[in-house]
Order: C-alpha cells, then structure tokens, then sequence
C-alpha cells in the first residue's frame, strides 16, 4: 500500500508540470474550437508581426524563441527575403520611369536590411533590448551582409540609382557602420543618415519621414524604400513603393 502510494506520488509529480504547460500552449483552442500546436501558435504569432497585427512588443514570446530562431535561421526565412527583393525589381523595372538625371533615389534601412543582427539576436530572443550591448556588438562591425539585400543594392547601383541608407542607429556608430557595411560588400551609396541628438527625441517612423521629407525637397525621386520594420516604411512616403522584409525578432515604433 506503501509503495503503491509512493508510486502514484511521483507519477503525479511528473504529471502535474506537463499537464499546466499543456494547458499554457498545446491544448490552447481557437474561438472556434479549433485545437492548435505550439508550431500553430507560433507561426500564427510570428504572421501577425509581419501583418502589422501585433504591435509594440518588447520580446518574443518565451515559448517561440526557439520556433523564432529556427525560422531567422532557416532557408524559408531567406526565401521569404529573397522574393521581398524579387519583387523590388519587378516594380523597380516595370513602374518606375527613370529619368537618369541624378535624382532617381532607392532608401535603404540598414540593420536586418542589409546587414543581419541575427548573431546578436539568436542569444536575446525573448529578452528586453539591451541598447548598450546592442550599440556595443554594432560597433565591433561584424554583422554579416544578407546576400539577396547586396545583389539588390548592386542591381539599383548598376541602374544609376542614388542610393540613401537611412538608419535608426546613433550618429557615433557612423565610422563602425561604414567599415562593416563596406568590409561585407556594400559601397558607392550617396548618402548614410544617422540619428543625431537633434532627431533622438522623435519616433523612428517621423525621423524617418522627416528624412524623406528633406531629400524630396532637395529634388530627389524616392522610387522605392527597403526597410524590415514599419517605422523604415510608415508616415510620409509621397506615394513611393515601400517593401518589407521579414523579421519577428524585435519592434522598432
């Protein structure tokens, strides 16, 4: 009877962590009954950052982490990337009426853009953005340069297109951001916008449309904008085409 007891005690033991873990994800159901894996959840979750869905989070989701980093490591994340920059080109060869005469500009945001933060990122998922450790990782230059965004960029520079990198990064990381980008591939942008003490106040999307702002009254034709956030792409974009490239790692508003 003793040992029966003893027996039934530790199975419950066990049976009590995986039965409240169930409950958080894997037996969770939608408003219409329908049953979901923690695969489900995830994806779901990670669609509706993309969509613009889910706004103003400050970390993913413990139990995605691992989902998420599989994902930004995997060949689908790249396919989903590489079409985002395909179709930059069909607009770009189809819609845009070059006029050659030195205007014509493409804008570009920089990190997950044409650089990848995923070597950072892959340790902090589902931890508040550490600035200081961030700024310290971007200022070693090691960001890798993501290929389809460099066969992209060297495809608008070989039409004579004005390329402008506009980035949220701070104004004292400029020499460390020009080393990385022109270490992996990148070089022959007209301009590289930083964040200064003047603009550091505003939201990322209104410096970003403040910048936009000034470069279409300086004469520049903005035909198009490549960012991974929606604060590269929202607020005044004159009617251009903007694209977004995947990233359910962070929130930038």
């Amino acid at each position: 009877m003793g040992r029966t007891f003893v027996c039934s005690l530790v199975l419950l033991c066990f049976l009590i962590p995986l039965t409240v873990a169930d409950w958080n994800i894997l037996n969770q159901k939608t408003h219409n009954g329908l049953k979901i894996s923690l695969k489900n959840y995830c994806e779901s979750w990670r669609m509706n950052v993309e969509l613009h869905n889910i706004r103003d989070f400050q970390v993913v989701p413990e139990e995605c982490t691992e989902y998420i980093t599989k994902y930004v490591k995997s060949t689908q994340y790249k396919v989903d990337s590489e079409r985002t920059t395909e179709e930059c080109l069909v607009y770009l060869s189809t819609s845009c009426n070059l006029k050659k005469d030195g205007k014509d500009a493409w804008i570009f945001d920089i990190d997950d853009t044409l650089l990848s933060t995923i070597p950072f990122y892959k340790n902090n998922l589902g931890k508040k953005i550490n600035v200081t450790a961030l700024e310290e990782w971007m200022s070693k230059g090691k960001a890798p340069a993501l290929d389809y965004s460099l066969r992209f960029f060297n495809e608008i520079k070989s039409r004579g297109i004005q390329i402008i990198l506009i980035s949220g990064r701070r104004e004292h990381l400029r020499s460390a951001t020009i080393d990385n980008l022109v270490n992996v591939g990148y070089h022959g942008w007209t301009g590289l916008i930083l964040r200064d003490p003047t603009n550091e106040l505003v939201s990322v999307a209104e410096y970003k449309s403040q910048v936009r702002k000034y470069l279409t009254s300086k004469g520049y034709r903005i035909w198009g904008v490549l960012g991974d956030q929606f604060s590269s792409i929202a607020g005044n974009t004159g009617g251009i085409r903007a694209f977004k490239l995947p990233n359910p790692m962070y929130y930038v508003a």
